[in-house]
């Protein structure tokens, strides 16, 4: 993506330069402003990778800024949105699961199809979806479950791309026949649409319920049985932003960073 983003920069004298974030020898004070991006080991290594953030933001400028990265990097923060009036799947958080735990998600959330996700994690990395009656795959870790949305493998899960606040691209994710995760590692693709302004609301709502207005971020939503969008994730830390399907996002994304830097 690095390439996609410096024909933004170029034509200013500037460039990105891709470091790894757990590079000991990185001098961060050298640079204007660190980008999060690709960081996708970070779920198995989370108290690691914050507290890299926290050195690096105390050197340059970090975007997105550490609070909010630690705030995103758990998925609970749905439930934060949720109180905040931002329409969501219904969804239940459990520490540990066992067969005892699984068996009352199925009664708890009225479904025989469940998605349990880690709530910590990306990519669909340890992700199950599991019908009743299924034999349950060890999950170690803190899981989130939600009821299987048939929209998901129908239609799809749709992404909203915003830089400082502002839509600068929307796409349709399908899945693969006979899955439905959306993902490219499973067969997934994605195309470039234009939302109507129904679905670009309900993206920009889910913005206006946070404190502060972030450079980047990528909202995915999938349409509820009322035909309505439902926030599916909300990515702040490290999402593949598509900038083959958003021309123009490196300058966009170069002037809405030049702006804050200029503010410091």
């Amino acid at each position: 993506m690095v390439a996609c983003l410096d024909t933004g920069f170029a034509p200013h004298g500037a460039e990105i330069v891709p470091v790894s974030w757990d590079d000991e020898q990185a001098d961060w004070s050298a640079f204007d402003a660190a980008l999060i991006g690709s960081t996708w080991d970070y779920p198995d290594r989370l108290g690691e990778f914050l507290l890299r953030l926290e050195e690096i933001e105390r050197r340059t400028a970090l975007l997105n800024p550490g609070a909010l990265v630690r705030w995103n990097s758990r998925k609970t923060y749905l439930r934060e949105l949720e109180r905040r009036g931002v329409p969501t799947i219904p969804t239940l958080w459990l520490e540990t699961v066992d067969s005892r735990a699984a068996a009352d998600a199925f009664a708890t959330l009225a479904s025989a199809d469940l998605i349990f996700k880690r709530q910590i994690g990306a990519g669909a990395e340890g992700q199950y979806r599991l019908r009743k009656g299924d034999p349950l795959p060890a999950m170690p870790e803190p899981m989130m479950v939600q009821p299987f949305l048939p929209a998901i493998a129908e239609e799809g899960e749709y992404s909203f791309v915003f830089i400082d606040g502002a839509l600068s691209h929307a796409l349709q994710k399908t899945a693969a026949a006979g899955d439905y995760r959306i993902q490219s590692t499973y067969g997934g693709r994605e195309s470039a649409i234009s939302p109507p302004e129904s679905d670009r609301k309900a993206a920009e709502s889910v913005l206006a319920a946070l404190d502060e207005t972030p450079l980047y971020a990528r909202v995915d939503m999938v349409r509820g049985a009322d035909g309505a969008l439902l926030l599916m994730e909300l990515e702040l830390i490290e999402p593949f932003l598509y900038p083959l399907q958003g021309d123009g996002l490196g300058a966009r994304i170069y002037d809405a960073l030049a702006r804050r830097i200029s503010t410091r």
